[in-house]
C-alpha cells in the first residue's frame, strides 16, 4: 500500500519545468500541451454570444415548424419588411401610373417628370419583353430592326411607335396590326433570275454601293414598273404600305447583292407580337417613350 500511494504521489500533476505550468497530460512527440486557462475576456465574450443567440431567436424568426417557423416576439420578417417596401413603392408609383393612363401618349414628353417615369419603366419592361429580339442595346440584329437609328418603317414618332408595339406586325388576330406584304418576284415566276440580279444592282446603285452599271441600267426599268409603286422612285420607301427606304446603307436581311436578290427571290416577312393585351396600355405607353429616347426617335 505504502509503494502504491507513493506512486500515486509520483505520478500526480505534471508539472513544466521551464514555465511552471501544469500540463493536460497529453504529449506529442514529446512536446507537451500546456492546460493555460482561456482569458477572461474571451471567456465572458463567449458566454454573452450564447446569451445573445438565445435572444435572438426568441425576438425574431427562428426556430423551424414543420410548415413555417416561429414568427418571433417582435413579429418582424424579411419577408414582411420586403412587402412593405414594394406596397411603397408601389404607393410612389401610383401617382404617376394613374397620370400615365389619363395622358394620351404623344403628350407624354411635355412633362419631364413623367418623361423620367415613362422612360425607367419602358427600360425595365424592353429588357424583359423586347430584348431577346432587338438586343439588350436595342442594336437588333439580322432580320430585327435596330431600334437607335432614324430608319423607321412604319414611322418613329412616338405614337407611331406606340401603335406599332400595341397592335404588333403581321400578328394574327389583331385587326391592326401592321401589314406589308413584298411579292414574291421569283418564287412566283413575276421576274426571272436574270432580271431580280439586275434589279438587285439597281438597288445597290441607289443605296450608293458598288454596283454593275450595265447590269443596273437594265434594272432600273424593271424596278420602276414593279418596285416603284411602294418603295418610291428614288427608293425612298413609303410608310402607308410598310416599305423600307432602299437608299440608305440600312439593311434588315443585308444589303450585298445576294441578299436582295434572296429577298426579292423570296421576301422574308418578320413578324411582331401585338403588345397591348399582353402589357397594358400604360405599360405600351411607357415602352413607346423609351424606344423613342434612345435617340432614332423622330
Amino acid at each position: 500500500m505504502a509503494d502504491n500511494n507513493q506512486n500515486g504521489h509520483e505520478h500526480g500533476p505534471d508539472i513544466d519545468e521551464i514555465s511552471g505550468v501544469e500540463t493536460t497530460g497529453h504529449s506529442w512527440d514529446g512536446i507537451k500541451e500546456l492546460n493555460n486557462p482561456l482569458p477572461r475576456w474571451w471567456l465572458w465574450s463567449f458566454y454573452a454570444t450564447i446569451v445573445w443567440a438565445v435572444i435572438y431567436t426568441i425576438a425574431y424568426p427562428a426556430w423551424p415548424l414543420i410548415n413555417s417557423s416561429t414568427a418571433g416576439v417582435l413579429g418582424w420578417s424579411s419577408r414582411g419588411a420586403l412587402s412593405e417596401s414594394i406596397d411603397a413603392a408601389k404607393q410612389a408609383q401610383s401617382v404617376y401610373l394613374a397620370k400615365l393612363e389619363a395622358t394620351d401618349v404623344g403628350a407624354i414628353q411635355a412633362d419631364g417628370e413623367l418623361t423620367q417615369f415613362a422612360v425607367s419603366g419602358g427600360s425595365a419592361a424592353f429588357k424583359v419583353n423586347c430584348v431577346q429580339c432587338h438586343g439588350s442595346g436595342a442594336t437588333g440584329s439580322p432580320g430585327y430592326p435596330n431600334l437607335n437609328d432614324d430608319d423607321w418603317i412604319w414611322g418613329g414618332t412616338v405614337d407611331d411607335i406606340y401603335l406599332t408595339l400595341q397592335h404588333g406586325i403581321r400578328h394574327p388576330g389583331d385587326d391592326d396590326t401592321r401589314v406589308s406584304d413584298m411579292p414574291a418576284f421569283g418564287a412566283d415566276e413575276i421576274l426571272s433570275s436574270a432580271e431580280i440580279s439586275d434589279v438587285a444592282w439597281f438597288v445597290r446603285k441607289v443605296s450608293n454601293q458598288e454596283f454593275d452599271a450595265e447590269a443596273a441600267g437594265r434594272g432600273e426599268a424593271l424596278y420602276a414598273d414593279n418596285c416603284a409603286a411602294c418603295h418610291g422612285d428614288a427608293g425612298e420607301g413609303m410608310r402607308e404600305v410598310g416599305a423600307p427606304r432602299l437608299s440608305d446603307a440600312i439593311w434588315l436581311y443585308g444589303g450585298e447583292h445576294a441578299d436582295i436578290v434572296a429577298q426579292v427571290t423570296r421576301p422574308r416577312q418578320g413578324v411582331m407580337p401585338a403588345w397591348g393585351e399582353r402589357l397594358g396600355d400604360t405599360t405600351i405607353k411607357q415602352l413607346a417613350v423609351f424606344v423613342h429616347s434612345l435617340g432614332g426617335g423622330e
